[in-house]
């Protein structure tokens, strides 16, 4: 089918499906032609920019993290 036969073929639907149409060429569009958008999950943030950053803000027993891991490794492996 040509370009103009198409362009008929869709002039003559009703609006809504004209839309429909439209809709689906953006949709074939961004699939085969543009790169796809990064996500939030694809996409690399360092460590500031994440969702995790200031998980721990509040605990009074984390704020010395050095601290923190020489008392758990004592109560785990004392002898």
């Amino acid at each position: 089918m040509s370009e103009k036969e198409l362009i008929k073929q869709i002039r003559r639907l009703p609006t809504e499906a004209q839309q429909e149409a439209a809709d689906f060429v953006e949709f074939l569009t961004k699939k085969y032609i543009n790169k796809p958008l990064e996500t939030d999950f694809t996409k690399k943030k360092s460590i500031v920019e994440s969702s995790f950053r200031g998980v721990w803000k509040y605990r009074d027993d984390l704020q010395d993290s050095t601290k923190w891991v020489r008392e758990l490794r004592k109560s785990r492996w004392a002898d």
